[in-house]
């Protein structure tokens, strides 16, 4: 069974950072052959695409309005991708998924989504 595990939200002032990770288990191919993504959703709009890094470890996706703020970053011998967020603002408060897909298939696994609130 897999399962994705998020970690790392919280309440952060603006101009603020956090660290969001999710441990993924249970995947039956090897780590590079999965494109891993972080995805968000603030309350009365639509899922994004924040940013995603290839079974290589290379970023290949950042948002426009995440650009030079938000890093993503694997660890396949962990199993584990990152999303490291500075700079946040107001505007980056949703819930944050993470969001896994295998290469040539169109199997993709969901985290349970962690808070990020962005407030003074």
């Amino acid at each position: 069974q897999v399962n994705l595990a998020e970690s790392g939200g919280g309440l952060v002032q603006p101009g603020g950072s956090l660290r969001l990770s999710c441990a993924a288990s249970g995947l039956p191919s090897k780590m590079n052959l999965y494109m891993m993504s972080w995805y968000r959703q603030a309350p009365g709009k639509e899922r994004e695409l924040v940013a995603t890094v290839n079974g290589n470890e290379i970023p290949t996706y950042y948002a426009d309005n995440v650009k030079g703020r938000f890093t993503i970053s694997r660890e396949n011998a962990k199993s584990t991708v990152h999303l490291q967020m500075n700079s946040l603002v107001p505007e980056d408060t949703a819930v944050y998924y993470c969001h896994v897909r295998r290469l040539g298939t169109s199997n993709v696994f969901w985290g349970q989504g962690t808070q990020v609130t962005v407030s003074s």
